[in-house]
């Protein structure tokens, strides 16, 4: 078995910890210090208000889909909307770990309520947002996927690869859900047709 001695080293003292930074193609691996520091990728003011926007978003949705069970007794639907409810509520806690790591801050209200403030200033609805008596009607929005793509119609936005990755999977999966949403109530206008 082979065994360097960098690795040997590595081994008896692992209270020291070895950062290797690989060379290029046909050029030797530097061990850069213990100091060395990751460095996050750049991220522009649209991949801040997105993120900050779409935990607002998902929270309203989180809002919505707790209103299922008082509203009908269909399996399916109260299914879909505990799924939505649970992986909204991951994505939020992503987001905010996302923006903490940025020392951005993170939106904690939703318009037209008490303490409706993003950073500090009022700010208007977002697509697909809706207002406190639209959320009372629940009519139907498709906000998020608006979101997404004024994202990446926005220069400079969207780059870091966790951001569009999770802009990406927010697109798939509302595209997905609405789907789902379209399916249910296809089948319950045929049922009702009979």
């Amino acid at each position: 078995m082979f065994c360097s001695s960098s690795v040997q080293a590595q081994q008896t003292d692992p209270a020291t910890p070895v950062v290797v930074q690989p060379g290029a193609p046909g050029t030797p691996s530097k061990t850069l210090p213990p100091t060395t520091k990751g460095t996050l990728p750049p991220r522009s003011e649209a991949d801040v208000e997105f993120m900050q926007g779409m935990i607002l978003h998902h929270a309203q949705a989180i809002e919505m889909t707790a209103l299922i069970p008082s509203h009908t007794e269909n399996k399916e639907l109260l299914l879909l909307g505990a799924k939505i409810s649970s992986s909204q509520s991951e994505e939020i806690k992503f987001m905010k770990r996302w923006l903490a790591a940025r020392g951005e801050p993170v939106a904690t209200a939703m318009p037209g309520m008490p303490g409706m403030e993003r950073s500090g200033q009022a700010m208007a609805l977002m697509p697909g947002m809706l207002t406190p008596e639209q959320m009372e009607a629940l009519r139907k929005a498709r906000g998020a996927l608006t979101m997404v793509k004024d994202l990446f119609d926005t220069a400079g936005a969207g780059q870091d690869a966790e951001m569009f990755d999770f802009a990406t999977d927010a697109d798939n999966t509302q595209r997905a859900e609405i789907k789902i949403m379209q399916s249910l109530l296809e089948k319950k206008l045929s049922q009702e047709k009979r």
